[in-house]
């Protein structure tokens, strides 16, 4: 097999549309994204003749070192990957990490090739996912009794009001909420400067909008989902204490959204492992389990050492990951 770049959004997006267990992460644009805040990406294919298998791959320089990152991917025959990783392995980088979209029975490949797990995730590894298909009602019915009863009585609220944009400059009202929600749950947001950059990719091609839901004329909720190959995904989150289900009905408006795109499935994003107390997407995974749905465990986040740095990385962030609570 033969390793090299693809140059072509048209190969490499319709090479994709062959295969289920994919996500954004591994569209072009969300390669586009990257080359805006990262500092070095190729898009590499691995061929026998035909192509096999393909996989964004983001050089990312940090304190600690510099590592290469392949977010949700690879993609394709799971065959071609001792033969991406020879290529990586020849790069200059302390480590390889692999977040990859395989099921968790896979990890036993990555084993075999030198790899460890990961002390942090970078993207989910456990997602939360339901299928469209079915007509409206039937989604209803198999929804949590609580999550279909606040979605009729958000509708007959005539002080909510949902609206779905495609304006960039809205991001800056979705900015507003997504930070107070970040000082209230303790995380760190993104920047508006960063939300820009990835907006800025996915709208060229109407796969990104974003959701904002007021009620009484304020904007109490906000969301951003992108659609792209058949998944509806919900990105980004942020909702201010409202006593009004704006975001069970906001949540729904993106997911009937989604349907009218023409995608069978929609992707709720990360949720929190089953039993784990205490942990910090405990509230909003049990919102998310209330439209129906079922899990999707993935392989856990994969390191390949390349440097005795790999083991500062290691340390660091197994010490951020105590004090997140994650």
């Amino acid at each position: 097999m033969e390793v090299r770049e693809i140059n072509s959004k048209e190969t490499w997006e319709n090479f994709l549309l062959k295969y289920q267990e994919k996500t954004f992460l591994d569209s072009w644009n969300w390669g586009e994204f990257q080359k805006q805040v990262e500092d070095k990406i190729w898009r590499l294919g691995v061929y026998d003749k035909e192509l096999k298998a393909v996989a964004l791959v983001v050089r990312i320089k940090a304190k600690r070192g510099t590592f290469l990152f392949l977010p949700h991917g690879p993609v394709g025959e799971k065959d071609a990957l001792p033969y991406l990783i020879d290529y990586l392995k020849k790069m200059d980088a302390c480590f390889i990490r692999v977040a990859p979209v395989w099921p968790k029975e896979n990890t036993k490949l990555f084993k075999d090739l030198g790899f460890r797990n990961a002390p942090i995730h970078m993207h989910p590894e456990l997602t939360w996912e339901l299928d469209i298909t079915p007509e409206e009602e039937e989604l209803l019915m198999g929804m949590r009794k609580t999550t279909r009863y606040l979605i009729k009585q958000g509708y007959k609220n005539k002080d909510i009001e949902i609206i779905k944009s495609t304006d960039i400059n809205d991001l800056e009202k979705f900015n507003q909420i997504y930070r107070k929600t970040a000082s209230r749950h303790h995380f760190v947001p993104f920047s508006l400067d960063y939300l820009r950059k990835q907006f800025s990719c996915f709208n060229p091609d109407n796969q990104i909008t974003i959701f904002l839901g007021k009620y009484k004329g304020k904007i109490v909720s906000s969301a951003i989902t992108i659609c792209w190959q058949g998944t509806g995904f919900y990105h980004h989150g942020a909702s201010l204490a409202s006593k009004a289900p704006v975001s069970y009905l906001m949540q729904w408006e993106a997911i009937k959204q989604a349907k009218e795109k023409g995608c069978r499935k929609y992707n709720f994003w990360g949720i929190a492992p089953e039993g784990v107390k205490n942990h910090p997407w405990a509230g909003l995974s049990l919102f998310k389990k209330g439209f129906g749905g079922y899990p999707k465990q993935y392989v856990k986040t994969q390191d390949l050492p390349l440097s005795f740095k790999y083991w500062f990385t290691c340390i660091f962030e197994r010490l951020r990951k105590m004090k997140r609570h994650l």
